[in-house]
């Protein structure tokens, strides 16, 4: 029996749990080494004093329990000396002499309750989670039917039962298209888990949920699926605030590709990241050529980049980061230069970083080819004032020679008829009779320009007026070898017009020919009707005009002649008279290959010209 009692102690030794046993009289008779390691060797001493430092029995002590009834209880009570949880097993042990004595067996279970503590936080707190993410959460099973949803997933889907939810059929009642359920399920069986899914879900109304899937396959212990769970993100906001992003960015493309100067940018290194239309107009490189293919440097003459970014980093040109309505030039993909006016601007990033640089360029040419367009009118302006002042003179001077030049001319004729027409002097006589003449012929023209004649318009037949005066000059072109071809229509209608002025017009055209003309040549005389015109059309075969006159033919006091043939008054007197006739007179001409003149003038219909009286007839000055 003592070896039965030694082999006893030995085992009880070896227990990692606390054991210990007290008499009836709680005096503990015996503890092992773990118990004496966690409330050291109080063997002899009153239980309730050794272990929880009390004068008297502890509280929640059954020893009277076990040893009047001889029951066995087990209970579990924390211990606040060293703030463990104990698991208490206790029962009843009978002596040899009679008398009953207490085996208690303390068990840790701190560790335990630990960690039953946080499993239990932690199933709140999934809990919590579980209820309260504004996420919709899941649990599905394999055959297309919800386990579990949080009040999340029901809202959003517009259900306020959760049985009602549960109770639906996956494919068919919660996704827009039911094949994408099986898709789903292929995916997620073969990568075990499936993350951002993009799919489109239906509410209880029938409405689409845009929504991204996340979930993972659920196994039992062997392997085998049961379902599957994870979270549904409502992405039907962002799917809205994407396109009205899209569409915003389409309206700004648009915006940028609609207006009708040059827009173009870069990132900081040069390489071209937008290219409008109207660049391409301006410049000539298509978009495709130029987009993260070609640097911005190209676009403007050497060094000209290099300065243009200098002034946007300065502040003297619009402050820093801009530049405001810069004139420089740029270079077309033809090599031609062109003169634009820039207004750019640095783009920045939150930090103040520089991310590109955008430019807006205005081409120039038209306006400033409007600007020297007008500075020439003004010019021309000033000139029309000059020549009116000059006219005004011209006038005065005019009338003031007239009478003394005809007593010239008279005397001139009377010496005439007394120097016999072989002498020389009559010949003399002769010439400066004719240079009189010449210059009285030239102040009826300058008194023409300045004042042009009132004379009384009548019904006038252009083919009479022209027969008339190819009748006298026909000999004298002949005799300079210029062959005169007529062309008149027949039954031509007639034109309200000043004979006289009609007749000075048509002498000028025929003059200017025959001065174009000087080795000979021909000249055709065309009557024809254009519409509501009569037209009389003046062809030679002279030396033509230069392209650079054709514009000026008809100015003041512009000539091509030498200054003993003319002053450049003639065309434009002319110019002048059939205009005040309602007509127009417009040119044709080719250097070495002749000029056309075509004169036209409004068919006369009486019905309109009685609405308009004739000017009264006045006597020339």
């Amino acid at each position: 029996m003592a070896d039965v009692g030694q082999r006893l102690e030995v085992l009880l030794e070896a227990i990692k749990d606390g054991i210990y046993i007290i008499g009836q009289d709680f005096t503990v008779e015996y503890m092992n080494r773990a118990m004496q390691e966690t409330f050291g060797n109080c063997t002899g001493k009153k239980c309730y004093s050794a272990i929880n430092g009390l004068e008297d029995a502890c509280p929640w002590c059954r020893a009277d329990e076990i040893f009047r009834e001889g029951r066995v209880l087990r209970w579990e009570f924390h211990m606040e000396q060293n703030d463990c949880f104990y698991e208490v097993t206790e029962l009843p042990l009978a002596n040899q002499d009679g008398t009953m004595s207490k085996l208690s067996i303390f068990r840790d279970i701190t560790r335990v309750r630990r960690q039953e503590e946080k499993l239990k936080v932690s199933e709140q707190d999934y809990l919590r989670l579980f209820e309260n993410v504004d996420c919709g959460i899941y649990i599905s099973s394999r055959e297309g039917k919800f386990l579990d949803a949080n009040p999340a997933l029901l809202k959003m889907f517009g259900y306020s039962e959760k049985e009602e939810f549960l109770s639906l059929e996956i494919a068919k009642d919660f996704y827009m298209r039911p094949e994408d359920r099986k898709r789903f399920q292929e995916i997620v069986e073969r990568e075990g888990k499936l993350t951002d899914y993009e799919v489109t879900f239906k509410r209880k109304d029938g409405t689409p949920v845009e929504a991204l899937l996340t979930a993972q396959v659920r196994y039992d212990i062997r392997g085998r699926i049961l379902g599957y769970e994870g979270i549904i993100t409502d992405q039907t906001q962002r799917k809205a605030m994407e396109k009205k992003l899209t569409e915003a960015n389409d309206f700004f493309n648009k915006l940028i590709q609609a207006s009708p100067n040059a827009i173009m940018a870069a990132d900081m290194k040069g390489n071209i990241i937008i290219w409008n239309h109207a660049a391409e107009e301006m410049l000539g490189y298509r978009a495709e050529e130029v987009l993260g293919r070609m640097n911005i440097v190209s676009v403007y003459p050497e060094g000209m980049a290099r300065q243009v970014m200098k002034m946007l980093r300065s502040p003297e040109y619009g402050g820093v980061g801009k530049l405001k309505g810069y004139q420089l030039v740029a270079k077309r993909r033809d090599g031609v230069v062109t003169e634009a006016n820039l207004s750019a601007a640095i783009i920045y990033d939150q930090n103040g970083r520089e991310l590109a640089s955008v430019g807006i360029m205005v081409d120039l040419a038209e306006r400033l080819a409007m600007e020297r367009k007008l500075s020439e009118t003004q010019q021309q302006l000033l000139q029309s004032e000059k020549l009116a002042a000059m006219g005004r003179l011209t006038s005065q001077v005019a009338h003031e020679l007239n009478n003394p030049l005809y007593g010239i001319m008279n005397t001139l004729e009377l010496v005439k008829t007394e120097i016999s027409p072989d002498s020389r002097r009559r010949k003399l006589v002769d010439m400066a009779l004719s240079e009189t003449v010449r210059l009285s012929d030239l102040l009826r023209k300058m008194l023409s320009f300045s004042k042009p004649d009132q004379e009384l318009k009548r019904e006038a037949d252009v083919n009479t007026v022209l027969d008339e005066i190819l009748l006298l000059h026909e000999k004298q072109l002949r005799e300079r070898d210029i062959n005169v071809v007529r062309d008149l229509a027949e039954e031509l209608p007639t034109v309200w017009a000043s004979k006289n002025q009609l007749r000075q017009v048509f002498l000028n055209m025929i003059a200017n020919a025959r001065d174009a003309m000087p080795e000979g040549g021909t000249l055709t005389v065309t009557t024809e009707v254009m519409g509501d015109m009569v037209a009389a059309v003046f062809s030679d075969t002279g030396t033509g005009i230069k392209a650079e006159h054709l514009d000026k033919i008809f100015d003041a006091f512009f000539t091509t002649k030498d200054s003993v043939k003319g002053v450049g008054l003639g065309l434009s007197v002319c110019y002048g008279f059939i205009r005040d006739h309602g007509g127009d007179i417009r040119v044709e001409s080719e250097p070495g290959k002749g000029t056309t003149f075509t004169i036209t003038i409004p068919v006369y219909h009486p019905e309109a010209q009685a609405e308009c009286p004739a000017p009264q007839e006045t006597k020339p000055e």
